[in-house]
C-alpha cells in the first residue's frame, strides 16, 4: 500500500500559525503518466482556516511526504505533482479559491478559435508549459486602464504558478503588490493606491515576495533587436516554461512564445497583450490581443527589460 511506503506524513508547522491546529483529509490525484487514481492523507488546517487567510501555505512542512509519495509512484522529484493544488474535485480547489469571476484560461489554445500562422518560414514554435489565467485591464471592477498594464501582466505571471500547482496563494491585487512594494522600502507609503506604472524590476520583487520565486532578467537596449535574443527566448520556453512579462516605453504586454528559425534569425512573438479592454470573449481576443506578431508591429525603439520567472525545482 502507498501508505505503508510512504508512513505518517512529517510535518514541521509553525507553532501558533493558522496551520497549527490540523485534521486529516484525504485527497485525490491523477499524477500525469498513471493509469489509476492516488489517495494521499495530509493534515491540513481545520474548517475555513486557509480560505480566510491570505498567507497560510497548506503544503508547508509536507515536502518529506511529497517526496515519498513521488518515489513510490516512480514520479519526478522535479515537478509538484501531490501538493494541496494538484488534488482532484470542487472540494479542494476551493480551499483556496480565486477571487472574483473566472478569467479565460489559455487563451492562445483555444480550439474553438484557432490562432493564424506566425508567417515565419521554417520556423520551430517554442511555447510556455501549461496553464495561466488572462488577466487584463478593468476586470474584476477596477479601472487601471493607461498604467496598470504591468500589474495585469504580473497577476497573469502569478497565474501560472497557481494553475500549475506551485501555489495555492491568491494572485496579487494591484494594491497587494503596491503594498509589498512600500514594505521592503522599494516605494514610499504615497505608492500604495497610487495610479503609478512600475516595471520588471519591481515585479521581480513582487514575485520573490509574494511566491517565493526569483527570476532572470533579459535586458534589450531596442525593441526592434529583440529577434536577436529569438534564441534565448526559445531555450527559457523549452527548459523553464514560464510566461515572459516585457517592459519597455512605458508599456508591458506577456510574452506566451516565439516562432524562430535558427538557420535566418527571423522570429514572431505569441503576444499576450493586458491593454485589452472587454468581456472573457476568446473571439474577440484573438489575434489582436493574442497572436503572433512581428517585433516591428509591437515594441518599441526604446529600451526593454525582459522578467523571466524561473521554474521553482522539487516537489
Amino acid at each position: 500500500r502507498l501508505s505503508d511506503a510512504i508512513g505518517a506524513p512529517n510535518v514541521s508547522r509553525g507553532v501558533g500559525s493558522v496551520a497549527s491546529e490540523t485534521e486529516p483529509r484525504s485527497l485525490h490525484f491523477l499524477p500525469p503518466g498513471l493509469e489509476h487514481y492516488v489517495t494521499v492523507e495530509y493534515p491540513l488546517p481545520k474548517g475555513d482556516a486557509l480560505r480566510t487567510s491570505a498567507t497560510a501555505d497548506p503544503d508547508e512542512g509536507l515536502e518529506r511526504t511529497r517526496a515519498k509519495v513521488h518515489e513510490a509512484l516512480g514520479l519526478s522529484l522535479d515537478r509538484p505533482r501531490v501538493r494541496v493544488a494538484n488534488a482532484l474535485g470542487r472540494r479542494v480547489e476551493s480551499i483556496r479559491g480565486a477571487k472574483g469571476p473566472s478569467k479565460l484560461r489559455t487563451v492562445h489554445a483555444d480550439a474553438r478559435v484557432p490562432l493564424p500562422p506566425s508567417h515565419v518560414v521554417g520556423g520551430t514554435q517554442h511555447l510556455v508549459q501549461g496553464g495561466y489565467d488572462y488577466h487584463h485591464y478593468m476586470q474584476d471592477g477596477f479601472d487601471d486602464s493607461g498604467w496598470g498594464c504591468a500589474y495585469r501582466s504580473c497577476q497573469t505571471l502569478c497565474s501560472w504558478f497557481r494553475v500549475n500547482a506551485y501555489t495555492t496563494a491568491p494572485v496579487p491585487t494591484h494594491h497587494e503588490m503596491q503594498s509589498t512594494l512600500c514594505r521592503i522600502g522599494d516605494k514610499p507609503s504615497s505608492f500604495v493606491g497610487s495610479a503609478q506604472w512600475i516595471g520588471a524590476i519591481e515585479l521581480s520583487y513582487v514575485l520573490d515576495e509574494h511566491l517565493g520565486v526569483s527570476c532572470k532578467i533579459m535586458t534589450v537596449s531596442d525593441g526592434l533587436d529583440l529577434p536577436s535574443r529569438g534564441r534565448e527566448l526559445a531555450r527559457h520556453f523549452d527548459a523553464v516554461g514560464t510566461p515572459i512579462m516585457m517592459g519597455g516605453g512605458q508599456l508591458a504586454y506577456t510574452l506566451l512564445g516565439v516562432d524562430y528559425n535558427e538557420r535566418t534569425g527571423d522570429c514572431a512573438f505569441l503576444i499576450l497583450d493586458p491593454h485589452y479592454v472587454g468581456g472573457e470573449n476568446a473571439a474577440a481576443i484573438i489575434p489582436r490581443w493574442c497572436g503572433w506578431k512581428k517585433c516591428e508591429d509591437v515594441f518599441a525603439r526604446a529600451f526593454y527589460n525582459l522578467l523571466m520567472p524561473q521554474r521553482p525545482a522539487g516537489v
